[in-house]
């Protein structure tokens, strides 16, 4: 066991700061202090942070951190440390450490320095809360696997989960993303909510099939927050009986399962695993 005290004077700290998602107005008083004090920030894209540190008049020197450096930073952050210089770190928007690399650099610095977190604006709580779906318990991904197989892996993992799920994603990629979801979620309940805390924030709400097929703006940053799993009741008759139902009728196996996927809203590898599981299909 240990204990990390955040304050300790004289002693430089690693400052983990929030800056806005959106609108320049939900920086905190806490924050921009903090980034006036520091030695020196670490930003994912300076160009993003030099915006908004000119916009509040902070003078602070700026450097990058991101995750095509972040191996060779990490020392020279700790060696700063070492030499007393108290360091921030930001990212484009909202708060380092969630789906960037600044929770490598806490775990680098927490046992010899203290860690200090600024508060601020959150994307993931901005989108849950505005949805209208169930706040609480939540479970948040973040960005999926760009890779076909291994997101589906990922998804099918998340698929039983009660609880709403909320994902980031990119706007080249949300109708692949919501294709996915559909692939081995079935058709549920989604809001998609775009720029948020902009003038154009928006929340799209739907099923998955009526956001895949409607004209979405694609364009900003998208937040995808997902009902999790209902068991509305028992089935009675198992996926094996099912797609053996089916081949009585005169297909064949592989149009039976994707007949029963169809069915049930799922993937057709899950009503496929769960005839195996039950015993497989043998033929006369």
């Amino acid at each position: 066991m240990k204990i990390r005290d955040s304050f300790k004077d004289d002693v430089a700290s690693l400052y983990v700061v929030s800056t806005p998602i959106g609108n320049l107005g939900d920086i905190t008083l806490r924050a921009i202090d903090t980034l006036k004090r520091v030695d020196l920030i670490y930003a994912e894209d300076t160009r993003n942070t030099r915006k908004l540190l000119t916009h509040f008049e902070i003078k602070t020197l700026l450097d990058t951190y991101h995750e095509h450096n972040k191996e060779e930073k990490k020392e020279t952050i700790l060696n700063q440390l070492r030499q007393g210089k108290s360091i921030a770190i930001v990212t484009d928007a909202g708060t380092p450490a969630i789906s960037d690399p600044g929770y490598e650099l806490v775990f680098h610095v927490k046992n010899e320095f203290p860690v200090v977190v600024v508060p601020g604006a959150s994307a993931i709580l901005t989108a849950l809360v505005g949805s209208g779906l169930v706040v609480q318990p939540f479970t948040f991904y973040g960005f999926l696997n760009r890779a076909k197989q291994k997101r589906e892996k990922e998804l099918t993992q998340l698929r039983v989960l009660p609880h709403t799920l909320v994902f980031y994603e990119s706007p080249n990629r949300i109708k692949e993303t919501l294709k996915a979801l559909l692939d081995v979620f079935g058709n549920r309940h989604v809001c998609l909510a775009r720029e948020l805390t902009k003038h154009y924030e928006s929340y799209i709400e739907g099923n998955l099939l009526e956001l895949i097929e409607a004209d979405l703006v694609e364009k900003g940053e998208f937040v995808i927050i997902c009902e999790g799993y209902q068991k509305i009741e028992e089935e009675i008759t198992s996926p094996r009986d099912k797609v053996l139902e089916y081949i009585e009728l005169g297909y064949d196996h592989k149009e039976a399962i994707k007949m029963v996927a169809k069915e049930m809203g799922v993937n057709k590898n899950i009503v496929y695993q769960e005839v195996i599981n039950q015993g497989g299909i043998k033929t006369k």
